[in-house]
């Protein structure tokens, strides 16, 4: 009968360090939409919680004035073109100057500018969504008077929406963009969402040494109930090791600057060298002097000797 130890058997083991963490979800891109010309609100089309595509007319401005004047200007140009065209014609018969010709194209291109001039104010009458959004504030009702540069309306990117964390500048040098990052959220405790590092700041912060990163959620997150302000949870691997051959770290001795372990062949307990790297918990990496599926001494082995005959009464994970 040998001695009754505990074995574990030499295999791959993901000694990936995780860093968990939380921060509240973000619009990517938030745009505060201002008025380009001073008037009156006529029609706001849009509150709070809409979703708006590109290109939506969300405010239109009273343009009553604005129009009057673009017919006055669109008068003038015409004049300026019968004066042109007139002018062109006497120069081919010889009838006016060169000067009175120049004269008159400077006018209609004079003419032609100012009518330019006003259907641009016609145009910025009405307010834009730049992009796909929805309105996260309404600042503005119908009937009130604006001033230029006056916001009227913020709109958030929601499909675009991301979770901005600090990471230490120890953490930082193992993370690379690109990489997927789970996700969960304390209104959907029992859903999981596959993010993705999309960006890391290119410099850390000189007060506290950290550098920020942005995860990015799969763009259909907010018709699945995702929000900005919501608290998200991550669980970021850090230093991945998913295939290490690992042991655990209460069976390596050491003897000087040498450590070992006892490999089991043959129920006959065979001292081996082996060079150890990163420890994970209770888990000790393995560079070398150990081959996958071996079966090695579980536990301390500091009171065993070679050549000890054992019978295996227990394995661990």
């Amino acid at each position: 009968m040998g001695l009754p130890v505990a074995a574990v058997e030499v295999v791959p083991r993901d000694l990936s360090r995780t860093l968990s963490t939380s921060a509240s979800v973000e619009s990517r891109q938030t745009t505060r939409l201002a008025a380009r010309l001073a008037g009156t609100v006529d029609e706001v089309f849009v509150t709070e919680g809409d979703l708006v595509e590109k290109g939506a007319v969300l405010i239109r401005l009273d343009t009553r004035e604005i129009e009057t004047e673009l017919q006055a200007a669109e008068a003038r140009k015409n004049r300026a073109s019968q004066e042109y065209e007139r002018a062109e014609e006497l120069l081919a018969s010889n009838l006016v100057s060169e000067a009175e010709y120049a004269l008159r194209r400077t006018d209609l291109q004079i003419a032609e500018a100012e009518v330019a001039i006003w259907q641009t104010r016609v145009s910025f009458s009405e307010l834009k969504a730049p992009r796909k959004a929805v309105v996260s504030g309404r600042f503005i009702e119908p009937g009130e008077g604006v001033d230029a540069r006056e916001t009227l309306l913020e709109l958030i990117d929601v499909e675009h929406l991301i979770i901005p964390l600090g990471i230490s500048e120890r953490d930082i040098v193992h993370l690379e963009t690109g990489q997927t990052v789970p996700i969960t959220l304390d209104a959907f405790p029992d859903q999981e969402w596959e993010g993705t590092l999309q960006r890391i700041f290119p410099k850390a912060n000189p007060d506290n040494r950290m550098v920020t990163v942005e995860i990015a959620f799969p763009s259909q997150a907010f018709q699945e109930g995702v929000r900005p302000g919501f608290l998200a949870r991550v669980r970021l691997p850090i230093d991945q090791r998913e295939d290490a051959l690992a042991i655990p770290s209460a069976a390596i001795g050491e003897d000087g600057e040498e450590t070992y372990v006892y490999v089991i062949a043959d129920d006959i307990l065979e001292k081996r060298i082996i060079e150890r790297g990163l420890r994970r918990g209770e888990w000790t990496e393995v560079v070398s002097g150990l081959e996958e599926g071996e079966i090695i001494l579980a536990t301390n082995p500091i009171d065993q000797e070679e050549g000890t005959r054992v019978r295996i009464v227990s394995r661990r994970g």
